[in-house]
């Protein structure tokens, strides 16, 4: 049950000028040999890469605390952003039935999933007409305690809970996610005595859904969380090497970082099955926002990234693959399939007198969506562009693990590679602190200071 990478269609063997050679490997010798040696020695400050190995004891908390509150709660609530969202979403579409929460309860066995990461104001309020807050657990995913639309989210619902519950009652509907030390929400977590989770120094919003942060809303639904971890580790042994000929996420990132210097600047995440269709989201946050960068390790301007797009087969098919295949030269394509689904279903022979409806009788839907992968695959080295094919045996929790952590690797290296922090996010926080600033937060006058010294709208450019 592992799954397995095919690039041969982004070499020239395959698409002709348009790919790869060996030329272009030995040309990234010296870089490749860079970003080897930066994994290998800032390892110890990933401590995203040991999530697979040193958890047992919060996988049995985290059993134990199910155990006890999910037949006391109609749905687990999230309240995140980012990868505290975007993680447990995927994870979620990918291992349960698509229609989980519609599914009766006898049927589920736990409680329903909600993640809310908007402020929308529409967003809360229809959930509350839909959900009985009493009956749910909320669970506030922040490192730092100051995520504006996360403690928004938490400050509305301990308001309401309280209300309608008291003080008492209401703690036992709150769980926490954070830092051990930092940050307002451990210290809120601990004098209203939630129950609260940590998030390890050196795991970032979007390498955490291994640790707490994804585990603990996959285990209230249901998942094993020991298999994620069982399957990350797998992947971890593979991907422990130095040499991208033998590391898949090394090789994964090369073909990627290459591909960007020959232009390449847009990668497609295109899984052919319903259950993965989230993981493109998760992977476009983790890929856009680690390698999208303004400076280097070097302090030089380099301006670098490659911009994610969310595809889902065969949906897309149908909106995207005409610009894929005869637009720019500017993208690959990552095909996911999977070998094995977990249901069949055939389509019963009717209208046989129509042959171009006829031929579908007796064929399943199963080789309908392998067929139209392998089509599309088709389609795209004939015209020369550059794509390459993810294949997981089945989903379940281990192949899931291995996908989640072999994307993870994948990104850090690929960073190393451009010569960039893959772990910082200045972009990001430049749009918080101007949120601050308009807010009148204390200690940000000086952005809303420079906030308004910025160039006033024309409002002859205002239609």
């Amino acid at each position: 049950m592992q799954m397995r990478m095919d690039y041969n269609n982004m070499m020239a063997a395959q698409i002709g000028t348009q790919g790869l050679t060996q030329a272009d490997f030995d040309a990234m010798r010296e870089k490749i040999a860079f970003a080897s040696r930066m994994m290998a020695e800032k390892r110890p400050a990933m401590a995203w890469r040991e999530l697979p190995h040193n958890q047992a004891e919060i996988v049995a908390d985290i059993n134990a605390y199910v155990a006890e509150m999910k037949d006391e709660i109609d749905a687990f609530v999230v309240l995140g952003i980012g990868g505290s969202a975007l993680g447990p979403m995927a994870v979620q579409q990918a291992l349960n039935h698509p229609f989980y929460n519609e599914l009766p309860r006898a049927q589920r066995g736990f409680p329903k999933l909600y993640v809310v990461d908007n402020v929308d104001p529409e967003r809360l309020t229809y959930l509350f007409q839909t959900i009985d807050p009493t009956r749910c657990l909320f669970n506030v995913i922040s490192k730092s305690g100051s995520t504006s639309e996360t403690m928004s989210q938490f400050m509305i619902i301990k308001a309401l809970l309280e209300e309608k519950m008291g003080k008492e009652a209401a703690r036992r509907r709150i769980v926490c996610t954070t830092d051990a030390e930092k940050g307002n929400l451990i210290k809120i977590a601990q004098e209203e005595n939630y129950k609260y989770y940590i998030v390890p120094d050196g795991v970032g919003g979007r390498f955490s859904q291994l640790c707490p942060v994804g585990l603990l809303p996959a285990a209230f639904c249901g998942i094993d969380i020991a298999g994620l971890l069982e399957g990350a580790a797998q992947m971890d042994t593979l991907c422990a090497g130095p040499d991208i000929f033998a590391n898949p996420a090394y090789m994964f990132a090369a073909l990627h970082i290459i591909a960007l210097q020959k232009g390449k600047n847009i990668t497609v995440v295109m899984p052919y099955a319903d259950s993965l269709k989230y993981i493109s989201d998760w992977f476009a946050q983790l890929w856009g926002e680690s390698l999208g960068k303004h400076f280097d390790l070097d302090g030089n301007v380099v301006n670098v990234g490659q911009t994610p797009v969310k595809a889902l087969g065969v949906t897309d098919q149908h909106s995207q693959v005409q610009l894929y295949a005869e637009g720019p030269y500017d993208k690959i394509i990552v095909l996911i399939g999977v070998d094995e689904y977990r249901e069949t279903l055939t389509i019963p022979r009717l209208y046989t007198d129509m042959p171009s409806l006829g031929f579908l009788g007796g064929v399943t839907h199963n080789d309908l969506i392998k067929n139209e992968q392998l089509a599309t695959e088709y389609a795209l080295t004939k015209a020369s562009r550059m794509n390459m094919t993810l294949t997981l045996p089945r989903v379940t929790p281990q192949t899931l693990g291995q996908l989640l952590y072999f994307f993870e690797v994948a990104t850090a290296y690929a960073g190393y590679l451009l010569n960039i922090d893959p772990f910082d996010q200045p972009g990001v926080e430049e749009g918080k602190n101007a949120t601050y600033a308009l807010f009148g937060r204390p200690g940000y006058e000086a952005k809303k200071q420079e906030m308004s010294n910025a160039p006033q709208k024309d409002a002859k450019y205002v239609m």
